[in-house]
């Protein structure tokens, strides 16, 4: 869709070159959502493109993704062997409502900043203790835990200006062992409840809730929980309210799919039986 409302592309090569943030701008990155319906509040787009940050950078303590890293470049990472948690991204990836053509030119950041409850970037960097570095429009930076940046439906912490620049994923969450539960109405459809568990080398197992819920919740149980445990845990910790709505499932259908795929997530990770 064209933006006949734009008068100006700014085309920053640096973050010195950043102009200065006013009413009517927005950051560019693969725009699939912000040219796909009018933004008539908009004047002005700042293109990301020319910082040219590289999409993916490995560590000794970490996978660190661009904002601007595409969901194709992610879904093509070379995994090293001992990354246990490695089948999550192709997982969380093909959680998209999306083509191949999206797969191009959609980014990571773009899925984060979104803050949809079905973001499955957002699930995927919550499961894993990704960390945000945000540039704040008045200099400097700040990390957030991806698991507190998404605050709510299209709500996060960033303020006016500021711009997400990456999310660090350590090395030793890619190293834990996962599983991976995700439902729609449809085949095809927006994810309405997306689950993942996983459990590190200390017995500690943590089951991140997304989609069903309007932003992303952390459970954590030392030991093995039982099935009663874990239904207990969820009734306290997700209050009614927090189940999200909406033609893609009502709040009653993805509460119950929650109880029911965590019970799934808690049986493959504890090899439990009852």
């Amino acid at each position: 869709m064209d933006l006949n409302t734009i008068t100006a592309v700014a085309h920053p090569q640096t973050r010195a070159q950043l102009p200065v943030w006013t009413a009517g701008d927005a950051w560019l990155a693969g725009g699939t959502w912000l040219f796909s319906e009018p933004q008539t509040h908009l004047t002005r787009l700042i293109d990301l493109a020319d910082l040219k940050w590289p999409a993916l950078t490995v560590t000794e303590n970490h996978l660190s993704i661009a904002a601007t890293c595409t969901i194709a470049q992610l879904d093509g990472l070379a995994c090293p062997p001992d990354w246990r948690a490695a089948p999550l991204i192709g997982q969380c990836c093909r959680a998209f409502l999306a083509s191949f053509k999206i797969w191009k030119t959609a980014t990571i950041g773009g899925n984060l900043c979104m803050s949809l409850p079905a973001g499955p970037m957002i699930s995927l960097a919550s499961a894993l203790d990704g960390v945000c570095t945000i540039w704040k429009a008045g200099g400097g930076e700040q990390k957030i835990p991806v698991i507190d940046f998404v605050t709510g439906n299209q709500r996060n912490r960033l303020t006016p200006g500021d711009l997400l620049r990456q999310i660090d994923i350590p090395v030793a969450a890619l190293k834990r062992r996962t599983a991976f539960r995700q439902i729609s109405l449809a085949p095809v459809g927006r994810s309405a409840a997306l689950l993942i568990g996983s459990r590190d080398t200390d017995g500690v197992l943590t089951l991140t809730v997304t989609a069903s819920t309007v932003r992303p919740i952390q459970l954590s149980f030392r030991g093995a929980p039982d099935a009663s445990a874990l239904h207990a845990a969820i009734a306290q910790q997700i209050t009614d309210d927090l189940y999200h709505t909406d033609i893609h499932g009502q709040p009653l259908w993805r509460k119950h799919m929650t109880l029911r795929l965590a019970e799934e997530i808690r049986r493959e990770l504890l090899g439990a039986t009852s």
